[in-house]
């Protein structure tokens, strides 16, 4: 199977990280899965991923403990905290968790950081099918600036695809179907670790199980597009998001620089959605346990931008606590077929706080977004001539369904300000 026959539509999914940092426990997993398998499996969300450090039994936030003991087994190899995953005990690791999720119809992930644990390196412990330890293939000048639990590995030495080859079995044992790396793409901080990625994309391919690989954090060079598109299936084109207008805004131009290359097996990743209710045990994003800062025009932006670029969705509140409003964002069935559907989704012009944005359906309707970038309401005009449509076109604003009639020549629209008016042109 190739890389892109797992991953043809972009995934949509749940992760732990904007409400529960690295502190998530079994039963918060467990809940939300229940609550996306009732009321979101049927509109495509599927993925249930466990963020970082759940190896590490005494994390309370997103704040990391430095140099800390980390649960390991007798090959170098993380494995969950058995008092935050309690069906971990016996050796049994997230096998139980994953079936679990499975049995409801869904798929499991998990978060790991790039390298080997440290504390493997300093007790010099054994790499399974290698007569070379862990010292012996540590790049220990390779060091994650934001956390201390990993060095890097060096992909010259040998036994460094044997540690990555074991990894992947044990994942592949646990029934892991998504797997995010950290402290792999491209930051601010350092350049893409290249010879990393190649060594896990290898041993996803040996481990006989299908895996959707993510890659973090970002934002990754538009440069490397090729290789990215060769080894993952998902990259992050930003650092951490979060629900801050100026932060929103800048994804406009990331956007645009990435445009033209999603495609089957190959998503560009603006990054989680926070929305609902976050921050219950994070401290990231400049603010604790609250609802989404964004009001519900800056929402509607987001997810009809995530969605005509064709980013992958991966939802970050806590799911069990949506109202209303929320659970409407991830169940409205016209756009999340454009998500699921569309193609060459460009910009067609950006006029100050004025941004088009269109792509083509697969029954040869056209999609535009006009949004407002602007402090107060604006009027937004565009040609139909510029997706090539002549003469009358049906339309239909997405988000709230109204039917907008006969359409000649121009598409007008009044738009809130940082709001968007999402419209399906059809013959």
């Amino acid at each position: 199977m190739t890389k892109e026959a797992f991953a043809v539509t972009p995934p949509m999914g749940w992760n732990s990280w904007d409400c529960y940092g690295a502190a998530v426990k079994e039963a918060e997993i467990r809940g939300n899965a229940e609550y996306m398998a009732e009321h979101l499996k049927s509109f495509g969300w599927e993925y249930i991923v466990v963020d970082i450090q759940w190896y590490e039994p005494g994390a309370v936030s997103s704040l990391y403990r430095p140099f800390v003991p980390l649960e390991m087994d007798e090959y170098s190899r993380l494995v969950p905290a058995v008092n935050r995953f309690p069906s971990a005990a016996g050796g049994m690791g997230f096998r139980p968790l994953s079936d679990y999720v499975h049995s409801l119809g869904l798929k499991f992930g998990i978060h790991i950081m790039r390298g080997i644990p440290r504390q493997a390196v300093h007790n010099n412990t054994p790499i399974k099918g290698s007569n070379a330890t862990a010292r012996d293939i540590a790049h220990t000048n390779s060091i994650c600036p934001w956390n201390t639990d990993m060095y890097g590995v060096n992909a010259t030495k040998e036994g460094a695809q044997a540690y990555y080859d074991s990894l992947f079995e044990l994942y592949a044992e646990w029934g892991v179907d998504f797997i995010k790396v950290d402290d792999i793409g491209a930051s601010r901080l350092y350049d893409t670790h290249q010879p990393e990625i190649q060594l896990i994309r290898n041993a996803i391919d040996r481990c006989g199980r299908p895996m959707v690989l993510s890659l973090s954090p970002g934002p990754a060079p538009v440069e490397y597009a090729d290789f990215f598109e060769s080894q993952a299936n998902m990259w992050r084109v930003t650092d951490d998001f979060w629900d801050l207008w100026p932060l929103l805004l800048d994804m406009f131009d990331r956007c645009y620089k990435w445009q033209g290359r999603p495609a089957p097996g190959n998503w560009p990743d603006c990054d989680m959605l926070p929305l609902g209710h976050i921050g219950i045990r994070s401290v990231d994003g400049g603010a604790a346990d609250r609802w989404t800062r964004f009001t519900r025009d800056e929402q509607l932006t987001m997810m009809t931008l995530w969605s005509i670029f064709r980013s992958p969705l991966m939802f970050g509140g806590e799911l069990r606590d949506n109202d209303e409003w929320t659970h409407s964002l991830l169940t409205n069935r016209d756009v999340l077929a454009m998500h699921r559907n569309s193609s060459k989704a460009r910009q067609v012009s950006r006029e100050q706080n004025k941004i088009v944005w269109a792509a083509e359906g697969d029954q040869g309707e056209h999609y535009v977004a006009l949004f407002n970038t602007d402090e107060t309401i604006v009027d937004i005009s565009v040609s139909l001539s510029q997706f090539g449509l002549k003469g009358q076109v049906h339309g239909k604003e997405l988000w709230t369904g109204k039917e907008l009639g006969s359409i000649h020549d121009i598409l007008s629209a009044t738009v809130p300000p940082h709001g968007v008016i999402l419209v399906r042109l059809e013959k």
